[in-house]
């Protein structure tokens, strides 16, 4: 008797992207023919075609620009996390200042990058962002710490103290620094010798544990608890 094996086939992440920028759109889109791992679910130049995509489109993953000639990207954000909860949201902008970003975590937006770091590595970054990490660019993130260090009060902290590590292993400490200072998923892997699908579930451990759901609440829930 010949035995068969069955292959069971990962379908390729279906990408919206939202973008009036058209040579930098077009890029994405060229980036996502070429990898097997993506494909362009539809594409769209402001508020209004977007719209009539999220209304008849089926997508995975939604890379939206924040200022669109309609209109303003994120209440694209928050009609999409309304609609399609189970969809991705990561904002490709060149806005980098607080007002854009906590605007656009508070939307819904679960990545945030800014476009010069998306340069060759969408295909990662998508993958990450669908294996529940939360992709943001290393500047956004050191920002994000920032804030929290001018908002923290200066008050010595008796000696016996101990700080609330919200029920985190060690191991997932460790993994939290490497978050906050906007390292990826493949990259924290790399350094510390784990594989990326281990990484990415000790991502999902802490976002738990902190009652989080994205990479940049992480960081804000652990410098509230004293924990980076």
């Amino acid at each position: 008797m010949t035995e068969t094996i069955e292959i069971t086939q990962v379908p390729p992440t279906r990408i919206l992207v939202v973008d009036d920028d058209d040579a930098f759109r077009e890029s994405v889109c060229a980036a996502i023919a070429r990898d097997d791992g993506m494909v362009l679910a539809a594409q769209g130049n402001a508020v209004a075609a977007a719209r009539e995509a999220i209304a008849h489109v089926d997508f995975d993953v939604a890379l939206i620009d924040l200022g669109l000639p309609d209109g303003n990207g994120i209440d694209l954000i928050r009609e999409i996390s309304r609609t399609l909860p189970d969809a991705d949201v990561m904002v490709v902008t060149v806005f980098g200042d607080e007002a854009h970003v906590l605007a656009s975590i508070e939307a819904g937006a679960t990545g945030y990058l800014l476009k010069r770091s998306l340069t060759d590595t969408l295909g990662e970054t998508v993958r990450e962002l669908r294996a529940g990490g939360s992709p943001i660019s290393p500047v956004i993130a050191r920002q994000l710490l920032q804030r929290f260090k001018r908002n923290t009060p200066e008050s010595p902290q008796p000696a016996a103290t101990v700080v609330d590590d919200g029920g985190l292993s060690e191991r997932e400490r460790e993994v939290l620094l490497f978050i906050a200072k906007g390292f990826t998923v493949g990259e924290i892997a790399n350094m510390l010798h784990l594989s990326a699908h281990t990484v990415a579930t000790h991502v999902k451990h802490i976002y738990r544990k902190l009652a989080v759901h994205s990479r940049t609440e992480a960081v804000f829930e652990a410098g509230r608890m004293g924990l980076l």
